[in-house]
């Protein structure tokens, strides 16, 4: 067997689809096929039932193809040991950020980064917690910038910095005259929110646990919100659709929707949330992941509490 038909069959359980997969290894797909048959006439098993729409990967094959990927990792790691061993600062590093996070951090972070290590670019993922970590795991993702908290076997996290929430709202609105507002103040107002799989909606809704009830009430503003953005919702504040919570980040720092915005702080003990980098146990680049850390720290990032922590080593 080789490496290669190992990526095929990770491919084709992924894609379920010998098409599909084929496109992502940049193969033709009666080549891919030929390889796939191959590996299992070797191996004395059927890795796939083949249907005519969609492929299924049998019990024995969702095994073999789990070994696979992690025997890819390795092979991946080697060829990242022999780079460490000329410069680990040089070779692209795939990062991951969540939602809430990367268009606010990633505009200070590359900068600062580029200034560190210009010969090593980021290759650049936005998606939710649970997709970022299942890459970083299957070694898709070198290390991702997530919000704690966070708790997986093999993955070692770092905190990076501690961010303040703050009340966006209409610049009419009565709260304006508000020097601070208190949480429990919130279930009073149209507060929007981001769609389910977003921690940041899971941290805001833990402010205030009386807003659990009314996002799930029918016809509630909550509903017409999902798969919305932190920007999105910005505007819809600025247009005086309600009241919404952002992380200071996330907080303009110019003119503020043609003066139609207004934020203010919450009163002590003000919600936040803690901001950590995060990245397998076995990766074989602490010096890039330190450089990223340096970024963050270097990086202007308003209201922020930064995390002076242990050198990555």
């Amino acid at each position: 067997m080789t490496l290669t038909e190992l990526r095929y069959i990770v491919a084709v359980a992924r894609a379920r689809h010998f098409g599909h997969a084929a496109e992502a290894c940049f193969v033709s797909q009666p080549t891919l096929s030929v390889g796939v048959k191959k590996l299992e006439d070797e191996l004395g098993v059927t890795l796939f039932e083949r249907g005519n729409n969609e492929v299924t990967v049998t019990p024995a094959g969702m095994r073999i193809v789990e070994q696979a990927a992690h025997i890819l990792e390795l092979a991946g790691d080697l060829k990242a040991l022999a780079q460490q061993s000329k410069d680990p600062l040089v070779g692209a590093l795939r990062l991951g950020a969540i939602y809430t996070i990367a268009p606010y951090l990633l505009p200070q972070l590359i900068p600062q980064l580029h200034a560190l290590a210009p010969q090593m670019p980021l290759l650049l993922e936005e998606n939710f917690t649970a997709k970022l970590v299942e890459k970083l795991k299957r070694g898709e993702l070198d290390a991702i910038i997530i919000s704690l908290p966070f708790d997986e076997p093999g993955i070692e996290t770092q905190m990076l910095y501690t961010e303040p929430f703050q009340v966006a709202l209409p610049a009419d609105h009565a709260w304006c005259a508000k020097s601070v507002i208190h949480a429990d103040e919130l279930i009073q107002e149209s507060l929007l929110l981001l769609s389910s799989g977003h921690c940041f909606r899971d941290q805001v809704l833990k402010v205030c646990p009386a807003l659990n009830r009314t996002a799930a009430a029918p016809g509630s503003m909550q509903k017409t919100l999902e798969s919305s953005s932190l920007e999105t919702i910005r505007h819809m504040v600025a247009s005086g659709a309600g009241i919404t919570v952002m992380p200071c980040t996330a907080v303009p720092t110019g003119a503020a929707e043609q003066g139609l915005l207004a934020f203010r702080p919450f009163s002590d003990p003000a919600p936040d949330r803690p901001v950590a980098l995060a990245w397998r146990k076995s990766f074989t680049r602490p010096q890039a992941l330190e450089a990223v850390r340096q970024a963050v720290l270097r990086s202007d990032l308003p209201c922020v509490q930064k995390h002076l922590s242990p050198v990555i080593e």
